[in-house]
């Protein structure tokens, strides 16, 4: 089968919101590619080796390509794309030349290509992420595996912005928490939060497709009894606007009202008889730093008096941006950590 390949050159800083720029002009599939240099800090705690650049993408930019059914009009495509990338600087993201291309491949050059770039990695003490087509033996009865085939709509979980959530939730979770994932994506931080200890996580998303990806995730892992994926929002779970009120002790999915594990689709139903009770001790977030902002409150809400927030996506320019957010919304800022250019949140409910 054929496929159009649009690839665009810009900057680190503004790869998330071009790749959802490319799934909502119908991308079936979007690969990032950032720098490679060996000029850029990475961390190598857990013994992860760079002896040789992984490609030649200058410092702070990136390579971002979607794929397109071969009877998509490119050419209108585009024409349609690059001003919404344009855009993008009026709210303060960079995306750099935002050079705009495209050309015809075969499936088999995409669909299956990347995947021998991706290998089992430690991010953490206890964790380590290993695709489902790569052998790997633990090195200690401590380490937890992540199974993971992130397929083409998702990354491989090795973002700086994962690394630091997984870091983060092994760092607070120890044990029986009830866990809500806002924006799960593959799944992995629920599968992660899981895998740590937690005693139940609602993930959620209101992307079908990343539905469908981190039900299969949870389905790789074995793990169906403990994590619900849900196609909501953090805002719908608590009741919508002006839900402020919410019942402490309301349970979501399996016992709040009008809502019957029933009436999903069989996939959807798995795990119908988890509940997770509102207020919970335990939100992570690894999404845009400009959604993050906007339901700090709601996050305020749903949490446990001592609860933890725990949020990234957030890349270095926008760090107090999203402070503020947190802070005005009565968080305090516990710890603050940063892994190249990115930036990881962990706050706590006063």
């Amino acid at each position: 089968m054929l496929w159009h390949e649009l690839t665009i050159h810009t900057r680190e800083e503004a790869q998330d919101m071009i790749a959802n720029l490319l799934y909502e002009a119908g991308a079936g599939g979007v690969s990032i590619e950032e720098s490679g240099t060996l000029n850029k800090t990475r961390d190598t705690r857990y013994g992860e080796l760079y002896d040789e650049p992984l490609n030649d993408i200058p410092e702070g930019e990136a390579v971002i390509k979607g794929y397109y059914a071969d009877t998509v009009a490119m050419e209108a495509l585009i024409l349609e794309l690059a001003p919404q990338v344009e855009e993008l600087r009026q709210y303060g993201i960079d995306p750099g030349k935002a050079l705009i291309s495209w050309k015809t491949v075969d499936e088999e050059e995409w669909a299956h290509a990347w995947k021998q770039y991706f290998k089992p990695l430690r991010v953490s003490e206890r964790l380590t992420i290993k695709p489902t087509w790569e052998e790997y033996t633990p090195e200690s009865a401590d380490e937890r595996i992540i199974e993971l085939d992130p397929g083409m709509a998702f990354g491989t979980g090795t973002h700086p912005t994962t690394a630091l959530c997984l870091r983060a939730l092994e760092k607070h979770i120890s044990g029986g928490e009830e866990v809500i994932d806002v924006g799960t994506g593959s799944g992995i931080l629920a599968v992660g939060a899981v895998l740590l200890g937690a005693r139940a996580v609602l993930a959620l998303d209101l992307d079908p497709v990343a539905v469908t990806s981190a039900r299969e995730n949870v389905a790789l892992n074995r793990l169906e009894s403990a994590i619900m994926v849900k196609e909501s929002d953090l805002l719908s779970l608590l009741g919508g606007e002006g839900a402020a009120d919410t019942p402490a002790g309301e349970m979501w999915p399996s016992a709040r009202p009008g809502f019957a594990a029933e009436e999903e689709t069989p996939s959807a139903a798995m795990g119908s008889g988890i509940g997770v009770t509102l207020p919970v001790k335990l939100i992570v977030a690894n999404i845009l730093a400009e959604i993050i902002v906007l339901f700090t409150d709601d996050v305020y809400r749903a949490l446990q008096p001592g609860g933890i927030y725990i949020t990234s996506g957030i890349y270095k320019d926008k760090e107090e941006l999203v402070a503020g957010a947190l802070q005005q919304s009565g968080f305090e800022i516990m710890e603050i950590s940063r892994e190249e250019d990115w930036v990881a949140f962990t706050a706590g409910k006063r």
